[in-house]
């Protein structure tokens, strides 16, 4: 008899430790890796890990797009522009690819297991800031026509996401009524309608309620810094709309309102803009995620269920390299001021994506509980019965993970100076308690754009600078 039951405790084992492994949540994992090289300012070794962790099938997959993200913006850090563009532009075949992809295999993938189980598809913020920092390379390298390429997409990426939002809100109802179609035992409706529920994330997450928004998937300084770059290729038509939307998003920055004003004042018969230096400063590193678990009140009214919980994301506030930087040029001193806080920007996606999220935890939590329920209520009391019971309830337990990945070297916000250029063409930029940070020199030009990137205080800074013609 001890024979005869070894092979199924055996699979029972297996079932578990498989599962247990599905549930192990390791892009966690890595990501804590590269952050750790990251923030240790060890830019190439955190190049080296995250190069590494991308696939090298034709077709993205996991982590690829995640990673490749990663990459591109450590390789800007370091000061290589050509290979930081050349991840962007895979990086921007992946959000290509994945816009054409059918999702059915992904969410039930994602009932079955978590969103982990799904490959890291992008955030519309992800697709804007590829479009933004490719024409920001383009804009350091000279090329110039292919900056406005870029800017045009990454603008126009803002416009379509509004739309694809809708239309993945349409999707995911759909999913759901399939998935309820198929799972009669289960009270769907029931269970996403409970206020318990909304109760219960709301004592673990209050701050998910209290955020400023901006725009519907708009980045601030997307469209901010293709207005200065359009100026810069004489295309002012463009740039005075796309300032003006920027004047009135960030109403409180006085150098934003001086860019629309000259606009402006030009397309009605003024000057062009000359002899400007626009500082801009990528500051600190944006916001991570963790996870929060909600154990449920029980969908079946029975003690038999074991276990039943949701895992959610929740995003944890970054921090800022310094609060500002101080600019002196020509005896005068001039102070950075906010275009965008990409934790805002961030953060109104997460919220307008958070109830999509937390109905797949809902409706997945439902299925694992309908299938312990299940197991529970066979008319046996054999051993074969316990263990699956078991191993089912370790299943819902294991495969309970909240998706945490994100792009995590982003900035916490982006600022700006803007002042005359001297006439020694020297700038120099000190952090707010007057450490000498950097000395440039400003080539003849017309106009030019000092790019500042700098993670942390520890960090050496990047610097790129963009000229208009001379």
């Amino acid at each position: 008899m001890r024979k005869k039951r070894l092979p199924l405790f055996s699979s029972y084992v297996s079932f578990v430790f498989i599962t247990c492994l599905a549930g192990c949540n390791a892009p966690k994992s890595q990501l804590n890796v590269f952050n750790g090289y990251y923030g240790a300012a060890d830019f190439n070794e955190a190049i080296v890990y995250a190069q590494s962790k991308i696939g090298k099938t034709a077709k993205p997959d996991g982590e690829d797009l995640l990673w490749s993200l990663q990459v591109a913006a450590a390789e800007l850090q370091v000061g290589d522009c050509n290979k930081s563009t050349e991840y962007f532009d895979r990086a921007e075949e992946m959000l290509n690819y994945y816009d054409f992809q059918n999702g059915a295999a992904a969410a039930v993938a994602s009932t079955l297991v978590n969103d982990n189980a799904v490959a890291y598809l992008g955030e519309e913020y992800d697709g804007v800031m590829v479009n933004t920092y490719k024409a920001l390379g383009f804009m350091i390298l000279g090329k110039y026509e292919l900056a406005r390429v870029e800017f045009n997409r990454a603008l126009d990426r803002q416009t379509r996401a509004k739309v694809l939002y809708t239309q993945e809100i349409a999707k995911l109802k759909d999913e759901v009524a399939k998935e309820q179609e198929s799972k009669k035992d289960v009270d769907l409706k029931k269970n996403l309608e409970n206020p318990k529920i909304q109760e219960l994330i709301k004592q673990q997450y209050p701050s998910l309620y209290e955020y400023r928004a901006y725009p519907d998937f708009v980045n601030p300084f997307t469209t901010y810094l293709a207005g200065v770059c359009f100026n810069l290729m004489d295309d002012e038509q463009k740039a005075v709309d796309l300032l003006k939307e920027s004047a009135g998003m960030v109403p409180g920055n006085r150098y934003i309102t001086e860019d629309f004003a000259a606009t402006e004042n030009f397309m009605q018969g003024g000057g062009r803009i000359d002899n400007i230096v626009w500082v801009i400063f990528e500051n600190g590193l944006g916001p991570t995620k963790e996870e929060f678990r909600v154990d449920l009140p029980l969908f079946l009214v029975t003690n038999q269920v074991r276990y039943v919980g949701i895992a959610l994301p929740k995003l944890v506030p970054g921090r800022q390299a310094y609060s500002n930087l101080m600019v002196n040029a020509g005896g005068k001193e001039y102070r950075t001021e906010l275009v965008a806080d990409m934790e805002h920007v961030i953060q109104t996606e997460f919220n307008k994506d958070f109830q999509g999220t937390l109905t797949r935890a809902i409706v997945s939590a439902s299925v694992k509980a309908a299938a312990q329920y299940a197991i529970e209520q066979q008319n046996n009391d054999s051993a074969g019965k316990s263990f699956l019971a078991i191993a089912t309830a370790v299943y819902s337990y294991a495969t309970t993970a909240a998706d945490v990945r994100i792009w995590t070297t982003l900035p916490k916000d982006f600022q700006v100076a803007r002042l005359q250029i001297p006439a020694d063409r020297n700038i120099a930029i000190f952090s707010p308690e007057g450490v000498k940070l950097l000395d440039i020199n400003i080539a003849p030009c017309n106009n030019a754009i000092v790019y500042v990137k700098m993670p942390f205080k520890t960090a050496k800074p990047f610097c790129g600078i963009i000229k208009s013609s001379p």
